[in-house]
């Protein structure tokens, strides 16, 4: 199995990753894709939760564990598995995982754009609230947050950034590998800022009156400049 046909959707209890079709499945080679596809971005998928969707696989107690304890290496908890086939969704509820994520899971991804075709939109999350220490928020699309991100809080999205409000904690984006991702914020002076594999801090003298900034990376380092709508 190709890792980048295994698709990532955000919904509201987590993320739902989901396993493209195989005639003729493999567990083993499918736990080797999934593996490489977590290796691949290990700090967006960090401290996350997880929903399976194995389609018609039929999979044994021991696949099923196999699964979990993979995850858990990687620091993700599997609380749900979706399948087609009866005898999964009964394993995986004598192993306490949910099987219906009920109105919560998203449509079937849309098929690949042809040729000259604009590739779809990401998914984007709106969350109205201020992420206080210890707390986490991931998505694969672009997030937006009104209100503050504070210190030992962290962001962590596969596409841009917007926070209207202050960043004090740490902020992710372009987490699946997209460098062309920005961050942008009415204060942004976060304890680590990230876009894609670059890593910047905030300088440590502190501004006397913050101004709204966007972050980007050009000629492989994050800059942040005045932030101005057009």
């Amino acid at each position: 199995m190709n890792p980048e046909a295994i698709t990532i959707k955000g919904i509201r209890q987590g993320l739902l990753i989901t396993l493209p079709p195989s005639a003729n499945p493999d567990w083993r080679e499918d736990l080797l894709a999934l593996e490489t596809r977590l290796g691949a971005n290990p700090a967006f998928f960090r401290g996350g939760r997880v929903a399976l969707d194995v389609g018609q696989r039929e999979l044994s107690r021991p696949e099923i564990e196999k699964a979990r304890a993979l995850l858990a290496r990687h620091q993700v908890d599997l609380w749900a598995m979706v399948s087609g086939s009866p005898v999964t969704e009964a394993v995986a509820q004598e192993l306490g995982l949910v099987i219906d994520l009920g109105p919560a899971r998203p449509r079937a991804p849309e098929p690949e754009p042809e040729s000259g075709e604009e590739p779809p939109a990401l998914d984007g999350l709106v969350v109205q609230r201020t992420l206080r220490s210890g707390q986490s928020l991931r998505h694969p699309g672009h997030i937006v947050v009104i209100g503050d991100v504070n210190p030992g809080a962290e962001v962590v999205a596969g596409g841009n950034i917007l926070v209207w409000g202050r960043v004090r904690g740490v902020v992710h984006a372009g987490a699946l590998g997209d460098e062309d991702a920005v961050i942008c914020a009415l204060d942004l002076a976060p304890t680590q800022l990230r876009i894609a594999g670059h890593i910047a801090r905030s300088p440590e003298d502190k501004r006397r009156k913050p101004v709204p900034e966007m972050a980007s990376v050009h000629d492989g380092q994050i800059i942040a400049v005045p932030w101005q709508g057009r």
